[in-house]
């Protein structure tokens, strides 16, 4: 998503212009925009003109307009939202309060204003303004004296870095001189990784090259790591995945990331933390359930308790129509951070965000029992409905 200008008041009132530029943007704009939002967007009008014999001819023109937004519509297959509103903004072809619906689609740009831009929408333009906060794959390609560093999204791949260095040729007599070009190669491209590659969001970095330099940089890397240590690499050694790759050049990368096991292994990283974390939740809830609550009230009183540890929240509840509910889960992810707690916003087009979605849309894991909730369970019994 390019972010073509943002203005917001202190009092978080403003606009945001955009321009999505990938599918999965229009997603990102899908969670952004609620009713009573408006937005504004170029559109295509059909227009008739009378002439002075009464003869009457339509033609369509282009022009700008400016709807409150009264409905959405996600058109998942044509990648199109479809908004309908009334024009709040004088404009020759289509009268003040008339109806109109915009669609949203790829590269086509608008603007958003809100009456208030709350923490987690903010978070979601910085999200999809950044596609390096979305790359949860990191990949380097190399061979001797070439490498290029790079970052992949769900939909691109962007280098970040490209190393290219000099090695001296192995000759009689001049060994020393090959290892130290050797040696300094394999350091730039280790300093890249570290500068480049973030190992709280990337969950699998793969090294791919011909022959032996994989396994040589990585042997040490892991060497380097002992000796300083680095406890980040030598941590997250286990998302280190070598694979075979034809060069060192980018469009390799091709070819390495349709390998099974590769494959295997990136599948959709995102959704699968947050298979797993479900997964744990749910053991959580058989093995120690003073530990795991769903249901907005429980999360509620666990939170004012500063009890928890993770919280997972559907995207469906920040899309509800109540502005009065948007406001309290919003200060429920907030307060959440402000304790410490992690916060995990699942996609309710993935199959997690599915499931939790049949648990209310709101679950925590806590960092110690609070048995006195399980009690309050015959009370709690219309925190469901709350979520609907």
């Amino acid at each position: 998503m390019k972010l073509n200008h943002k203005n917001i008041e202190r009092d978080g009132c403003g606009s945001i212009g955009l321009t999505p530029e990938e599918p999965e943007d229009i997603w990102h704009a899908y969670n952004l925009i609620s009713e009573g939002d408006v937005v504004t967007a170029s559109t295509v009008r059909k227009v008739q003109t009378e002439s002075s014999t009464g003869s009457s001819t339509s033609n369509r023109v282009r022009t700008t307009l400016t709807i409150k937004v009264e409905t959405i519509d996600f058109d998942t297959l044509a990648c199109v939202l479809r908004l309908k509103g009334r024009n709040v903004v004088e404009n020759q072809y289509v009268k003040m309060g008339a109806y109109h619906t915009l669609d949203l689609e790829l590269n086509r740009k608008f603007t958003l204003q809100k009456v208030l831009w709350d923490s987690v929408a903010l978070e979601r333009v910085e999200m999809a303004c950044d596609p390096a906060a979305n790359a949860d794959v990191a990949a380097v390609v190399m061979q001797e004296g070439l490498a290029h560093v790079c970052l992949i999204t769900p939909s691109m791949t962007l280098v970040r870095v490209k190393i290219d260095i000099t090695i001296p040729r192995k000759r009689k007599g001049f060994v020393q001189q090959h290892e130290k070009g050797l040696n300094k190669f394999y350091e730039a491209v280790m300093q890249g990784i570290r500068r480049h590659i973030d190992f709280s969001i990337v969950k699998c970095v793969i090294i791919a090259s011909p022959g032996f330099v994989k396994d040589q940089f990585f042997e040490y890397m892991m060497q380097q790591a002992i000796k300083t240590d680095d406890k980040i690499l030598i941590d997250n050694k286990s998302k280190f995945l070598l694979v075979k790759a034809s060069s060192g050049f980018k469009h390799s990368l091709k070819e390495v990331l349709q390998e099974p096991a590769v494959m295997a292994k990136i599948s959709d990283t995102k959704a699968a933390s947050e298979v797993k974390l479900l997964e744990s939740f749910y053991t959580m809830l058989q093995l120690e359930p003073a530990k795991a609550f769903y249901g907005k009230k429980h999360v509620e009183k666990a939170n004012e308790a500063q009890a928890i540890e993770i919280l997972m929240i559907s995207d469906k509840l920040f899309r509800c129509q109540d502005i009065q509910k948007r406001k309290e889960y919003v200060a429920l992810v907030d307060s959440v951070r402000d304790n410490g707690g992690d916060v995990r916003i699942f996609s309710s087009m993935h199959v997690s965000g599915e499931q939790l979605d049949q648990l209310t849309g709101v679950a925590a894991i806590l960092r110690f029992p609070m048995p006195e909730l399980e009690d309050s369970d015959e009370e709690g019994d219309d925190a469901n409905s709350d979520s609907d």
